[in-house]
């Protein structure tokens, strides 16, 4: 059974997929839970509240997502076919996903939310967010650094310069690929890319 919290984000991403983030009702969100507004307003303290929580908590589910794949990967494959995988996992999800593809690309549509950042550009934003979602979401270039740490951090010989320098030209292709799409496949692109960074 998900917590209160839970229940409200699944309610607000429901919400979302009717109306844009403007018509959103607090009170609709929480009825749609099954809980009180006072318990929405315990846990996210208003709407730009909840707008921080249901943003990172699509960041949070986006990591965990590519250290799954990562994790599937067979470790003897080469390192380009693991970084493809990612790739295109990463571009196939965000297509599926307004928030990820707004959060991956930093190109926020009115019907999303935009929720006003409480901390400084820069500053570590560390996924998940605490308890009332008091810090703004991940940029774009910090989750490239989370996603390019992880990935190398699985690569034979780890976090190395080369290693890591890979992993972000995957990253960022597949971002890219999600801006621009192209008629070669992502995967392709970032086989062919990785695999001349390595020589």
């Amino acid at each position: 059974m998900p917590t209160a919290r839970e229940a409200l984000l699944d309610a607000a991403q429901s919400a979302l997929a009717e109306v844009p983030w403007q018509a959103v009702r607090m009170v609709e969100v929480a009825s749609a839970a099954g809980v009180s507004r006072q318990t929405l307003y315990n846990e996210f303290s208003g709407k730009d509240g909840l707008a921080r929580a249901l943003v990172r908590r699509e960041a949070d589910l986006y990591l965990r997502g590519v250290e799954g794949q990562l994790a599937e990967a067979d470790t003897r494959a080469e390192p380009a076919d693991r970084l493809a995988a990612v790739a295109e996992w990463t571009v196939a999800r965000a297509a599926d996903r307004p928030l990820l593809r707004a959060l991956l690309t930093g190109c926020w549509g009115e019907w999303l939310p935009t929720p006003r950042p409480s901390r400084t550009p820069g500053a570590s934003a560390a996924v998940p967010a605490p308890r009332g979602a008091g810090t703004g979401p991940p940029v774009p270039a910090e989750l490239v650094a989370l996603v390019r740490d992880r990935s190398a951090s699985t690569l034979d010989g780890g976090r190395t310069d080369h290693n890591l320098r890979r992993c972000e030209l995957a990253v960022r292709l597949a971002l890219s690929h999600l801006v621009a799409p192209g008629a070669q496949p992502v995967g392709q692109l970032v086989r062919s890319a990785v695999t001349e960074a390595a020589v």
